[in-house]
């Protein structure tokens, strides 16, 4: 037989376009239209229902960037439209075929009650199947002229640069009849040609497939299409009954719509997508009972409950009866690699909570689809939270290193194993198309030992969800040869069976890195350094707080800290903290950082005046929120009177430079203002700095990454790079040396200092950043061999080869660290700690005297122009310092001490520990009253060294009884400590995580 394959590919293609589609909607009427354009932000619908509507027409323009435009919009069903299924149809100048990027729309009813969204893809609202004509309706439509900035350099992405010329026209809006059997048709035409254009040549059910689609368009009438419909689809019934091969793999298929609660849009329009995302999902259900919906981010939740109470009622019937389920146990999608040990609890405390007390549902898998990597400590604290499973799509968008497996064993720091599934469709925005159906199947990489994966469908990102038309491919997918079997069900369901027939699953140790989107953990260093000093400023507010609140009756803030958390939390959402969202999203996160910050030095300042006791003996109380006790003051956040005495540093002109020397370390700064020695006298003068070389040399890159601006520092970065080695000034400045140099258009000044009694050498920076695309570091050559670096995560450390031996080291040419970086050798380190900075970078060579030199860098600043063409520009104020002869354990003290300064406040009573520890290697990160208004201490430790440890715990307070429990503060079953007295004895493995509930005994 000939090969007229093409030639019905295409005129099916054309048919479809031409005729079939169009004939869904065979007679419409046009509607009336008025319009009111709301002036500044959006305004409820009790305001816009009375407001003074102008008449519309087709073809007006609205919307300027962030402007919302409403339209009422009113029609009546013509007399012989009577029994159809009548339709409005809405088309407002929808600016692409994807939802969430441009225009969108809220339908409500007159009463204000919510109908549906509208947008690209989702453009009908049903009127209904009136029984005689002449019904009458009204729809108000709250547009929203959401700009395009998928692309380029913009200004559009603050309304304060976005100017005011109308983005949007209003391009359709008619009354419409629906022919059913005409839309089924396109569903089945669609579903066979996606279908069959993913089987072999050589498949016969390839060419079973086309003759059917041949002979259906045969008995279809091109000047009839909607009277032979259904004729046409009778053609179709033999291929669309034919069921799938035994071995075909098993789809679950999990509604879903990713909704960045910020990105390229604020905080306050993801307010609303929510709300138009959740209204399209039930209205969806009231049509599908099969239909079931899975949503994260209880954040976006709680949003509806404040925003849309009437809707989110219907969310919740819908949750109670299985088809809307609540997912993740998380307050937002995180990211993961930069949020603090406490902050990344709390997500899953808030979370879980949140899920348990609003829908009574104990959230199992931890969804995080999007995430730009993951954290080695998430296994520990997804089984702490109670929950079993997690799931991502991401690490498909690697780089170098195509991911092993689809189903697998995670095991994290401390030897905590969760079973994992990534997708192997590689979205998490999935049509169930036919080509997503055969790739998941053809990149499933478990294959023989397992036979199913998940599938996330629907519209997402800027929110969307899933249609009427996905659901209708997942009905002629559920049983259909050639393709993979296609259920319906919920994330819960699929994990069960996935786990139970995977029996030995392989098993991947540490973290989940992202071989992409390496430069998010630099850019906006304005938002990292208030999310950084946020996460302090709580520990210390909690921390004193709850001291207050046992020993002097104080009230302990629990609203106030909590509304604080959930603000911190909202904004460690993965596009927020990592910095790839538009300009408008970070000017309100640093303002919102301020508030924070104002509020919560109010908290601590009130409790640490209640424990200080009257200033009037004019004594001095040194207060220690840091976890290691340090000059005298005890850890766990003891404080005493004292009076401040600091050692002598010598300082002396040296060359041209200066020489500072305190007892512990001999740093030699040149004329340039470069460090060029650092000896360390506590190890017999061993020098730091790598000979030839110089530290604290800052380097200047060129940065402009070949696709993501915001996210990406491409390899070849370091092909180029400037030293700035010339200073406009080299000079003494109170105990320290400051260094002034310009670069660019830019200005930097440093000052260098040594503390008494400090091994440790300060670099207090301040710049003032005006490049575009360019790459700030800061370098430090140091005179040791080290086979793998050593960087701060949460709840402990990991270490990362510093060798590029395979494709999976090089890959990770930059990479994330919180409060410390370490390298060593044995008997001797090194360490680098910072105050606000994430990405650092390390590298080897061997010097021709044979010996090694190992250079770290940190990530000061970037320049990217897209989201946001200002990233960073002007005034940052950046603090890191150079600890040498550090060990592991030294650099895990430094780092808590560097970012928790003491502080001092006038007073005349010395104040014990609430809590103390006599193990430096376990910590307290969190001491803070119970949740749930008990009064009890809750104490969240966990050994940081990364060996086996035992500690007494002492509680400063009379003990009643010490309880393990989970993050939520639930007795953990099996859990047990031993307790004589007021002393807890505990026993942890390496990187275990143990929250412990104090109960305070009562008085007398």
């Amino acid at each position: 037989m000939h090969d007229d394959r093409t030639l019905t590919e295409e005129r099916l293609d054309r048919v479809l376009r031409e005729r079939i589609r169009p004939a869904i909607h065979p007679r419409t009427a046009p509607l009336d239209i008025e319009v009111w354009h709301a002036p500044g932000e959006p305004v409820p619908f009790a305001e816009a229902v009375n407001a003074p509507y102008k008449p519309g027409a087709i073809g007006d323009t609205w919307g300027p960037a962030w402007g919302t435009s409403w339209f009422r919009v009113t029609g009546r069903v013509p007399a012989d439209w009577a029994g159809l299924t009548v339709e409005a149809v809405i088309d407002l100048g929808f600016a692409r075929d994807r939802p969430g990027f441009s225009a969108e729309a809220l339908a409500h009813r007159p009463d204000g009650s919510v109908v549906k969204a509208l947008n690209p893809c989702n453009t009908w609202l049903r009127v209904g199947q009136p029984a005689a004509g002449g019904e009458e309706f009204t729809y108000y439509l709250e547009a929203a002229a959401n700009p395009e900035i998928l692309e380029g350099v913009s200004d559009l992405g603050d309304r304060e640069t976005a100017g005011s010329e109308p983005l949007y026209r209003v391009e359709r809006m008619d009354l419409a009849v629906f022919d059913e059997q005409v839309w089924e048709l396109v569903q089945d035409l669609e579903v066979l040609d996606q279908l069959m254009r993913q089987l072999p040549l050589g498949s016969a059910r390839r060419w079973e497939i086309l003759r059917a689609v041949e002979r259906c368009l045969d008995a279809l009438d091109l000047d009839a299409v909607n009277a032979t419909a259904a004729a046409a689809r009778e053609r179709l019934r033999a291929v669309l009954d034919s069921p799938a091969n035994a071995s075909a793999h098993r789809l679950s298929a999990v509604g879903h719509a990713h909704i960045d609660s910020a990105w390229l849009w604020p905080l306050r329009e993801t307010v609303r997508k929510v709300t138009r995302t959740t209204s399209n999902v039930v209205a969806l259900m009231d049509d599908h009972p099969e239909f079931v919906f899975a949503m994260s981010q209880a954040q976006q939740l709680d949003w509806l409950r404040e925003h849309q109470p009437a809707l989110y009622e219907r969310v919740k019937e819908k949750a109670a009866a299985g088809q809307f389920v609540p997912v993740g146990g998380m307050w937002v999608e995180s990211d993961t690699n930069m949020p603090g040990s406490e902050a990344l609890a709390r997500q899953f405390v808030y979370g879980k909570r949140f899920f348990l007390e609003e829908f009574g549902v104990e959230t199992r898998e931890v969804w995080l689809p999007d995430s730009f990597g993951y954290s080695a400590a998430l296994p520990q604290l997804v089984a702490l939270s109670g929950s079993r499973w997690f799931l991502t799509q991401k690490i498909s968008w690697n780089t170098t290193n195509p991911f092993p497996h689809h189903s697998f064993l995670w095991e994290g720091l401390d030897g905590t194993r969760v079973f994992t599934h990534f997708p192997p469709v590689d979205t998490y925005v999935g049509e169930l198309s036919g080509q997503e159906m055969a790739h998941a199947e053809e990149n499933f990489r478990d294959k023989g030992n397992a036979t199913r994966s998940l599938v996330p469908f629907g519209w997402g990102d800027g929110g969307g969800g899933p249609t009427r038309e996905m659901l209708a491919r997942a009905e002629r997918l559920a049983d259909l040869e050639g393709s993979s079997r296609v259920t319906i069900e919920t994330p819960a369901e699929f994990f069960a069976a996935a786990e139970a027939e995977y029996t030995r699953p392989p098993v991947w140790l540490g973290e989940l890195y992202l071989e992409l989107h390496r430069g998010t953990y630099t850019s906006q260093a304005r938002t990292k350094q208030g999310n950084r000093r946020s996460e302090h400023l709580l520990r210390e507010a909690e921390l004193w707080a709850a001291t207050a609140a046992v020993r002097t009756g104080f009230r302990y803030p629990q609203e106030e800290l909590d509304r604080i958390w959930k603000s911190v939390l909202l904004h460690q959402f993965h596009d927020i903290l990592p910095g790839s969202s538009i300009a408008w999203v970070h000017r309100e996160a640093e303002a919102t950082y301020a508030r924070i910050a104002e509020e919560l030095e109010a908290v601590i300042g009130g409790a640490q005046r209640a424990l200080a006791g009257s200033p009037e003996g004019g004594g001095t109380v040194v207060f220690n929120a840091a976890p290691h006790s340090r000059a005298g003051v005890p850890a766990g956040g003891g404080a005493l009177v004292r009076e401040a005495a600091d050692g002598p540093v010598g300082i002396e002109s040296y060359e041209g430079g200066f020489r500072l020397d305190n007892g512990l370390l001999r740093v030699t700064v040149d004329a340039r203002g470069l460090v060029v020695s650092v000896l360390d006298l506590v190890a017999g003068g061993r020098e730091t700095v790598a000979p030839g070389s110089v530290a604290n040399l800052l380097q200047i890159h060129p940065d402009l990454p070949n696709r993501w601006d915001a996210w990406d520092v491409d390899s070849f970065y370091r092909n180029t790079v400037t030293d700035l080695t010339e200073a406009d000034s080299v000079r003494r400045v109170g105990e320290g040396i400051e260094v002034v140099r310009s670069f660019g258009g830019s200005r930097v000044t440093q000052l260098l200092t040594l503390r008494a009694g400090a091994r440790r050498l300060d670099i207090d920076t301040e710049v003032d950043w005006h490049e575009q695309e360019k790459f700030l570091k800061a370098a430090f050559p140091l005179d040791v061999r080290a086979g793998h670096s050593t960087a701060e995560t949460q709840f402990g450390h990991v270490q990362r080869p510093t060798h590029t031996n395979t494709s999976w080291e090089a890959a990770k040419f930059e990479i994330c660290a919180h409060r410390f970086l370490h390298v060593g050798e044995p008997g001797w380190g090194a360490a680098l700690v910072n105050d606000s900075t994430y990405g650092h970078d390390v590298t080897r060579t061997v010097r021709e005297d044979g010996a090694t030199t190992t250079t770290v860098r940190l990530s000061l600043l970037r320049a990217p122009r897209y989201p946001d063409p200002a990233t960073d520009q002007g005034v940052h104020r950046l603090r890191y310092a150079l600890l040498p002869g550090a060990t592991v354990g030294d650099a895990v003290r430094e780092g808590w001490q560097f970012s928790l300064p003491e502080r001092r406040v006038r007073g005349g009573r010395e104040v014990a520990p609430l809590v103390t520890l006599d193990s430096d290697a376990v910590v307290a990160t969190a001491v803070k009253l119970a949740d749930d208004g008990s009064g009890d201490v809750i104490v969240r430790v966990h050994e940081a060294h990364g060996g086996r440890a035992a500690a007494r715990l002492g509680a400063g307070f009379p003990l009643a009884s010490a309880t393990v429990t989970d993050l939520l503060e639930r007795p953990l079953e099996g859990e047990r400590v031993t307790v004589q007295g007021d002393v807890v004895e505990l026993v942890l493995r390496p990187f275990q995580i143990l929250t412990l509930r104090l109960a305070v005994a009562a008085a007398g």
